[in-house]
């Protein structure tokens, strides 16, 4: 799998899980961080949502991390530039901006720190002790955004 292709789909009963999940965002309900972000569709132009996990950095910096790799929400953030992060009732305007590959070591080191017990299996076998250079070296497969 290339990594400027890779994509993990969902199998098994995740698309089961991944409905539920996507309404507890709707209700208001954040699980350590977890928003529903919203983009335009690049096509239809119509609002897709799908549940995200928010990271905060120590600076205050907020990413939005595709773990696995390549999603629709990810084409579709690359082309809008823009989104939306739903909580409930609260939906809050948002502009993206690609991180590069090499500056995404520190990120999905976080990421892994925060969330490696709900994606961990998305990564491979890297984890938050993984080497800069074994994190670097998966990073083209796993989009990073910075957000503002």
């Amino acid at each position: 799998m290339d990594a400027n292709t890779r994509y993990i789909g969902p199998t098994g009963l995740d698309p089961i899980m991944n409905r539920v999940f996507n309404w507890l965002p709707r209700l208001g309900i954040s699980i350590a961080g977890s928003r529903l972000l919203a983009v335009r569709g690049r096509k239809s132009g119509e609002w897709r949502t799908t549940m995200v996990n928010l990271l905060v950095d120590e600076t205050g910096a907020r990413y939005l991390v595709a773990p696995r790799g390549h999603t629709q929400w990810v084409r579709n953030l690359r082309v809008a530039g823009t989104g939306e992060l739903r909580l409930g009732r609260k939906a809050e305007a948002f502009t993206a901006a690609e991180v590069a590959d090499a500056d995404k070591t520190p990120v999905l080191r976080l990421y892994l720190e925060k969330w490696g017990w709900e994606v961990g299996r998305f990564f491979e076998g890297v984890t938050k002790n993984s080497t800069d250079d074994e994190l670097a070296a998966i990073a083209p497969g796993f989009p990073v955004f910075r957000i503002a």
